[in-house]
């Protein structure tokens, strides 16, 4: 009887074209769209130079392409800065749905780019960079659903889950056997990790641990193709994945059901830069400044309200800027609810070091005290904010989901594009003219022939 791990290994390499719906081939160019404009304006964000110097002072076989700066450098290396860049700003596709159910995830970061990365070096075409991708997402997604997603562990699933996917997609494109696979999957369970304190410290590396899994995954499956071995059921073995990064798989039958018939997938793209947990608060802060004409320094005191799940993770604390601003500011409700009350906005340049610096930021940062939001609340589920003025005024404001809900709001194929625009516009390093070309390629993935194409515009 064949295990769980070899009927999805099995479904990763058999799989066929035919076997997505045009719901699922939308999806697939969509987010391929949105995680590629978020590589280039997240090309020069904090860090990513002294990564690509470093990889470049390695050298080694020139065989991908490093998106936006040029240069090559061997697959998993490449693979890697390009996922980095892409998390940067924290503004790729998100959120895992199987099943109608939606899991916090950031998976799209990392398969995207190990398909974009290792498709280079075997120029394949934009059919088979639909499956790899999608064999790989789903791949993930199952993995996650089946044992749910928490936080109290401390593991973040960027490096774990992603792993995982970008795996699959090494070991189809590698034309790995079945049993070379799941060898795969044994040799990259040894490399799975990812703290979530490097989000609670501010550090650059939560956007690496993304990068590594798409290393790992490359480099897993080219050890396996070379011959080498590892656990045979990387998922529900005595120390497989379930074991160790979660607290049990609760629900096997997810890793098997409907296997080559759904598809899953990330379903979100983010509206706003930064941590999808601030996305409702900043809802309910966009709706209050359209509704009150109200002045930062006429404010005395603010009250956010948020469920608690929320203000107790690492979006919660006071915002203090440390080594790197952006990554505080971009992980932190208090300041973007701040941003929203002074800029009326919040948008990627709102996330350089000197205007997250301002002082006038800081200071209303500081007036903001964050509650929980309880049932006796009348968005339980949502925000809610009070605003109380210096005059004894008070306005309030209310937001019951996040915008751009992959169910209740989502975003349209053309805001998605516009995303991409405004990602270019930001970065104001790959041409207007590649980016037009770039949404047509990818718009009409399933008739290019050859995915160098597409990597030819990914550099200034």
């Amino acid at each position: 009887m064949s295990t769980h791990i070899e009927k999805m290994s099995d479904n990763v390499l058999s799989t066929k074209f035919e076997n997505f719906n045009q719901e699922k081939l939308e999806n697939s160019k969509y987010r391929i769209i949105d995680v590629l404009g978020c590589v280039i304006s997240g090309a020069n964000a904090p860090g990513n130079l002294a990564l690509i110097d470093l990889v470049k002072a390695w050298g080694g076989r020139e065989e991908a392409t490093i998106f936006v700066h040029g240069g090559k450098a061997p697959a998993h290396n490449v693979a890697m800065i390009n996922s980095v860049m892409a998390r940067s700003y924290d503004f790729e596709a998100t959120q895992a749905r199987v099943n109608g159910v939606n899991l916090p995830s950031h998976i799209s970061g990392t398969t995207v780019m190990t398909a974009l990365t290792l498709g280079e070096v075997k120029d394949i075409s934009g059919k088979e960079l639909i499956s790899a991708l999608l064999v790989g997402d789903d791949f993930a997604c199952r993995v996650l659903a089946a044992s749910g997603f928490g936080f109290d562990l401390g593991w973040d699933n960027v490096g774990t889950v992603n792993a995982l996917g970008a795996t699959a997609i090494a070991g189809r494109l590698l034309g790995l056997s079945k049993k070379q696979l799941q060898n795969a999957f044994g040799i990259v369970l040894n490399q799975l990790a990812g703290s979530f304190d490097t989000i609670w410290e501010g550090t650059p590396i939560f956007k690496l641990t993304q990068g590594l899994s798409a290393r790992n995954g490359i480099f897993s499956a080219e050890l396996a193709k070379a011959g080498w071995t590892g656990p045979k059921d990387a998922l529900l073995g005595k120390f497989g994945y379930f074991k160790l990064y979660t607290e049990g798989c609760t629900n096997p039958d997810i890793l098997i059901e409907d296997l080559g018939k759904k598809y899953h997938t990330e379903v979100t793209y983010k509206p706003y830069p930064g941590c999808r947990a601030n996305h409702t608060a900043v809802g309910c802060a966009l709706n209050f400044v359209k509704k009150y004409d109200v002045e930062s320094d006429e404010i005395d005191q603010i009250i956010l309200k948020v469920p608690a799940a929320v203000r107790d993770m690492f979006v919660g604390p006071p915002f203090i800027i440390r080594e790197v601003p952006q990554i505080d500011a971009a992980f932190n409700l208090r300041f973007c609810v701040a941003n929203v009350l002074l800029r009326k906005d919040i948008i990627l340049e709102h996330f350089q070091e000197n205007l997250i610096r301002d002082p006038r930021i800081i200071n209303i940062a500081n007036k903001i005290t964050i509650e929980e939001l309880t049932s006796a609340d009348k968005q339980a589920r949502g925000a809610f904010l009070k605003v109380k003025l210096k005059d004894g005024t008070e306005y309030t404001s209310e937001a019951s989901f996040a915008k751009a809900d992959p169910v209740l709001d989502p975003l349209s194929n053309e805001e998605v594009k516009q995303k991409f625009i405004n990602n270019v516009a930001f970065s104001q390093t790959i041409s207007e003219v590649n980016a037009e070309r770039i949404l047509n390629l990818v718009e009409n993935l399933e008739e290019v022939e050859k995915i160098s194409d597409l990597i030819k515009l990914m550099t200034t």
